[in-house]
């Protein structure tokens, strides 16, 4: 005996089985032809009525453990990632085929600048003139905040901790005052490098990566742009020109971060003119300033990169970066590779004589999944002055 050409669309058959339970054969037959026919007058139907008749067990029987436990949960099965069936006999691990990964919802552009026009007025700073400029320009790096983490869901932590409102303010108020105790110049230039909230909807940015978090989204946000105003507000009486640069593609905050720092840029542009804000959207991009060209990146973007920049480097990351070198002909500065992600604190100055190569240390603590799988790691900022041919280096650990 032959295959029956309906085989062909067994795939197609199930899935309409499987969302349809309670439709006929016939009808079953009609949503796959696609047609209101009558089986006295289209034999193909007819026959196609037969072969889901005398297939329907088997077609469904393929996941029917699945879809019977979900329906008998009355959840969707396709939100149900897998069925663990355990007996005195056996213990049965299966996957479900038709299972979701749950999305991030999508984060839509605002245009702020219109929004923030008619409400901020510029504000005129006197600053301290009587200031001696005794380096190029100053830098403040920080990395990976993650506004709205939760590293104690239970309170049985392994190590306590938290990172509520009142701790990032906290560690605000000490980057701010480290940052002016070390002026030795009245330029400075703040690279934030990513993965500043530390989701959305308590996804990262693509989806699939539940995380415990102690802020909804509005309250995340407000959190995250009070933190970036008030830094700027402490910081501007000591400054004639302030840059900020904040990187917007990484694998937690995405586009949320990417809403952030864009009412961030409005608001505070508006408020001062002497602050400039950049947010980068490009995995890595590099900036000139002076002698110096810094090379910026989070270490893993948005959807691609399996694996990120590592802490160490390795033949490979040498070749990448110095092809990005070689294609942008930055040959002719002093470059800086600046990367956050690995919350590891590690400055490489001798492994390639093309770049140095810095890893940053996170400004938050450690998730309870990192101290839990890894160790209790500390957290940090630095705070550089830049002149002609050398630089010093302020770091805080925290």
């Amino acid at each position: 005996m032959g295959v029956s050409k309906w085989k062909n669309y067994d795939t197609q058959l199930t899935d309409l089985l499987q969302d349809n339970r309670n439709c006929t054969d016939t009808e079953i037959a009609k949503k796959l032809l696609n047609t209101n026919d009558s089986t006295s007058f289209n034999k193909d139907l007819d026959l196609l009525r037969t072969y889901v008749k005398r297939n329907r067990k088997r077609l469904l029987d393929t996941h029917e453990g699945v879809f019977d436990a979900t329906d008998e949960l009355d959840v969707p099965n396709t939100s149900v990632k897998h069925l663990w069936l355990k007996t005195k006999k056996s213990s049965i691990f299966i996957k479900n085929p038709t299972y979701v990964e749950p999305q991030a919802e999508e984060v839509k552009e605002i245009d702020f600048t219109n929004i923030f026009k008619d409400k901020v007025e510029p504000v005129s700073i006197t600053y301290n003139s009587g200031f001696d400029n005794l380096s190029l320009f100053d830098r403040l790096v920080y990395t990976d905040v993650h506004i709205g983490m939760e590293v104690n869901q239970n309170g049985y932590s392994l190590y306590d901790g938290a990172w509520n409102e009142a701790e990032v303010e906290k560690r605000l108020a000490i980057m701010v005052n480290h940052t002016i105790i070390n002026q030795q110049s009245d330029v400075l230039h703040i690279h934030e490098l990513g993965d500043f909230m530390d989701g959305y909807n308590s996804v990262t940015t693509r989806g699939g990566h539940e995380l415990p978090q102690n802020m909804d989204n509005q309250k995340a946000f407000d959190v995250g742009l009070q933190f970036k105003v008030r830094m700027i507000d402490a910081l501007i009486s000591n400054y004639k020109e302030i840059v900020c640069t904040n990187i917007c593609n990484d694998n937690h905050a995405g586009s949320f971060g990417y809403i952030v720092n864009s009412a961030f840029k409005s608001y505070i542009e508006l408020k001062y003119s002497n602050v400039k804000v950049i947010n980068q959207r490009k995995f890595i991009d590099h900036y000139i300033v002076e002698n110096r060209c810094f090379i910026l990146t989070h270490g893993k973007d948005d959807k691609n990169m399996r694996f990120g920049f590592k802490p160490h480097l390795d033949a490979t990351q040498i070749e990448k970066i110095k092809n990005y070198i070689d294609e942008y002909k930055l040959h002719n500065y002093t470059i800086e590779f600046s990367k956050g992600d690995s919350h590891q604190l590690l400055l490489d100055f001798t492994s390639s004589s093309a770049f140095e190569y810095q890893n940053f240390g996170a400004f938050s603590p450690p998730s309870d999944w990192v101290k839990t799988n890894f160790k209790n790691t500390n957290s940090s900022f630095i705070v550089f002055n830049y002149y002609e041919n050398q630089k010093s280096i302020n770091p805080i650990i925290f």
